[in-house]
């Protein structure tokens, strides 16, 4: 028989107490009575009132349905360059950005080339196309980006990344 140290009803009650276990813990709560965090942040500054263009009243979407959101369709080139969008920001030449019709902005979107596969991710900070075909406009710098050279219009597929700038920015889980 071995003889029982002093240390050792030390560890036995360390480990009845799942200190030593590592993972073990001494709840009696099942983990779906724990509530899931709350978000404290405050709500981002977005411009997402709604506007009228053209006698078409337009209705940008909230942060949630943002969030969500993908389309596949028409995107158009515009060139901005040097002129002040919707968000009061200049539009570089050669900037990567984009305009949407009911996007918060400012909001980051992955856009897809349909034929070519490639893409890229783009800040939207301008209102547009107001075509009712397309989906978006993009800027020559992107347009490049994802393969897409000519003027005309370009079959993409487009996906919400994030809704806002900052520490409030809100992204896709």
């Amino acid at each position: 028989m071995r003889p029982v140290s002093r240390s050792t009803p030390f560890v036995l009650l360390m480990l009845a107490a799942g200190i030593l276990l590592p993972g073990a813990s001494c709840t009696w709560r099942k983990s779906a009575d724990v509530p899931a965090p709350v978000d404290n942040r405050p709500e981002p500054k977005l411009k997402r009132g709604p506007y009228t263009i053209n006698g078409v009243r337009y209705r940008p979407m909230d942060i949630a349905q943002a969030l969500q959101y993908r389309e596949v369709g028409e995107a158009s080139l515009y060139e901005g360059a040097n002129t002040i969008g919707a968000l009061g920001e200049r539009l570089p030449y050669g900037g990567m950005y984009a305009a949407h019709r009911t996007l918060p902005l400012p909001s980051t979107v992955r856009i897809t080339s349909i034929s070519t596969g490639k893409s890229c991710l783009v800040r939207v900070n301008d209102r547009g196309p107001f075509h009712r075909r397309r989906i978006i406009d993009i800027s020559p710098a992107v347009a490049r980006a994802i393969g897409f050279h000519q003027w005309g219009v370009h079959q993409v597929e487009i996906e919400t990344v994030s809704v806002g700038d900052g520490p409030n920015q809100r992204t896709k889980k």
